[in-house]
């Protein structure tokens, strides 16, 4: 049964490198739009959900051209807001071999949707339309207007029965110095609210500082998830393990803890041409088997086949289908559609 799904998250435009070039070497840029809750809302749209992204764009023609971008992905534009001046951006490297790919971030802090002011949105009655909610630890780095938003967003979510999503995706280089300690309070409330969260051990670790005599990274997350599922009255955690081998391929391996319960996908390996924006197309994975009834064990490889097909398609948003992803569950990969 289709739901009507929203996430609340900034658009950023993404200014990649061609090839495998540095940006010091480079003489041109693709740009395409892209932010966490762009790439959920728009690969949920692709199995048959209705996503709404709940965001500010410029009025100008760069918020013009956003807003074309994702009409073209099949996002529900209703609750996006016209107002403010600029889109933040990241420039991309991709990386080769030894050397990772790198993001760099430009303009965030002024951004339509980081300077939106209180009163933008109303949230209640967005979340009265809303079966369920995204909101993305990324956003939460902003700043403290940004993340009153979010705790006024979600809370309304669960005063009408919603379901809140939280996806913590800690990136460093957003809290800056000392950035576990002033990130904690606020995933804390976050984790309060929601009901499906997206992390592993390392974010349970290293955000919520919590301990673990286990080196294994396996044992460390048997051990730890179970205890944030109880501490937050969480219905299900979820996320990934991922290691890159010698020879380029990546490993990828999802876990899904509900009813007291792991599960896990098989370890897929594979081939990458684009990794920006996997980790969302498996999101987008388990909150389509949550969303439909799917067992347990569908779930997680259905989240995890999606992440493998997100990591061979350029660009940040998940495209694949729902077919597509049932086929590379069961077929061989690399024939010749005919």
């Amino acid at each position: 049964m289709p739901k009507h799904v929203a996430a609340f998250g900034e658009v950023m435009m993404r200014l990649q490198v061609p090839g495998y070039e540095l940006l010091s070497q480079a003489s041109t840029l693709n740009y395409s739009f892209s932010g966490t809750g762009v790439n959920v809302t728009a690969a949920l749209a692709r199995f048959g959900h209705t996503g709404y992204l709940v965001s500010t764009l410029p009025a100008n023609a760069v918020g013009d051209a956003a807003v074309s971008y994702l009409q073209k992905l099949g996002v529900t534009q209703s609750f996006i807001m016209r107002d403010g001046n600029y889109v933040g951006m990241y420039f991309l490297e991709n990386g080769f071999g030894v050397r990772p790919s790198r993001v760099t971030y430009s303009n965030r802090l002024e951004s339509s949707f980081n300077t939106a002011s209180e009163g933008t949105y109303d949230f209640n009655r967005m979340a009265k339309k809303m079966d369920v909610v995204h909101f993305c630890g990324i956003t939460l780095a902003m700043n403290d207007t940004v993340r009153h938003h979010m705790k006024t967003f979600a809370k309304a979510v669960k005063e009408n029965g919603g379901t809140v999503v939280f996806d913590c995706n800690y990136r460093p280089s957003l809290w800056g110095e000392d950035g576990y300690e002033k990130a904690k309070p606020h995933y804390e409330e976050m984790l309060h609210f929601a009901d499906i969260v997206m992390m592993n051990e390392k974010d349970a670790m290293f955000v919520l500082g919590m301990k673990t005599v286990k080196e294994d990274r396996g044992k460390q997350l048997m051990e730890l998830i179970p205890t944030v599922a109880k501490t937050y009255n969480i219905s299900v955690i979820a996320g990934t393990h991922r290691s890159i081998n010698g020879d380029n391929t990546h490993s990828l391996r999802g876990f899904i803890f509900k009813n007291q319960t792991f599960t896990f996908s098989k370890t897929l390996t594979f081939s990458v041409y684009d990794r920006i924006g996997a980790g969302d197309a498996y999101t987008s994975g388990i909150l389509h088997g949550e969303m439909e009834g799917f067992s347990l064990k569908k779930t997680v490889e259905f989240a995890a086949a999606a992440g493998m097909l997100a990591h061979t398609i350029v660009g940040d948003t998940p495209m694949s289908s729902e077919s597509d992803i049932l086929r590379v569950m069961t077929d061989s990969v690399g024939d010749i559609e005919r």
